[in-house]
């Protein structure tokens, strides 16, 4: 693949990643609108993941699990990495632009959002990464779920899953992170930047889990298949003449 393919790509990649990340923005939106019946909220939240994956757009948690059947990680990994850059580009233009004539309703949703993940990252910062890890796992569910059914069940079930309980997403916490800002709190760079990390790891994790049990599996039954056919074929024994 020559240069100008090589760019193409990587360009297709981010415009798809921003989209997918003004979509979690919109849910991130319709989900603080709704804070009062967090039910709603997170049914309303997973339209954007939906969309997403109608769409096949890229949102680096429904990406990151594949990575393990992949045959050049080093590739892949520049590729998740455009996907998250784009993904944070996309929930800062739906903050920057959608909340506006909101921002005084979103302010009171978004603070004990934010408020409760800071607490989290002085108090104990590993809580974030399990968080994420239950979190990653339910979105490769949702994404290859539908993927293999094309049922919007179980996205709407993987989402609402994750939001009422209470794991952590990274893309929307870009978006709440970027709200919180739009909406004249103060939050330390390295306070934002090592959430969108630790849930970041977290989410990888979670979202590897079933393809390399998965791959574990695979090969466990190749082995098994190779021990049978040898026990019913045992291989003849040839006799050398002297």
């Amino acid at each position: 693949m020559n240069n100008d393919k090589i760019i193409k790509t990587h360009i297709n990649t981010f415009l798809g990643a921003v989209f997918a990340g003004i979509l979690i923005g919109i849910g991130g939106v319709l989900y603080l609108s709704n804070a009062a019946n967090k039910t709603v909220g997170a049914f309303m939240f997973s339209i954007g993941l939906y969309a997403i994956v109608v769409n096949k757009l890229n949102l680096f948690t429904g990406k990151v699990g594949y990575i393990v059947n992949e045959k050049n990680k080093k590739e892949y990994i520049k590729y998740l990495t455009i996907i998250w850059l784009g993904n944070l580009l996309g929930t800062f233009i739906t903050a920057a632009i959608g909340l506006q004539g909101k921002m005084i309703y979103i302010s009171t949703a978004v603070e004990p959002v934010i408020t409760s993940k800071i607490t989290m990252l002085h108090t104990n910062p590993l809580s974030l990464i399990f968080l994420g890890i239950f979190c990653g796992l339910l979105m490769y569910i949702a994404v290859d779920g539908y993927k293999n059914t094309t049922n919007p069940i179980i996205v709407i079930m993987g989402v609402m899953a994750f939001i009422l309980a209470g794991f952590e997403h990274c893309i929307a916490d870009m978006f709440y992170i970027f709200a919180f800002i739009f909406t004249d709190k103060k939050i330390l760079f390295t306070e934002a930047f090592m959430i969108l990390l630790l849930v970041t790891i977290g989410n990888a994790i979670g979202g590897i889990l079933i393809p390399l049990y998965n791959s574990f599996i695979i090969e466990e039954k190749k082995k098994i298949q190779f021990d049978i056919k040898n026990i019913f074929n045992p291989k003849k024994k040839v006799n050398k003449k002297k």
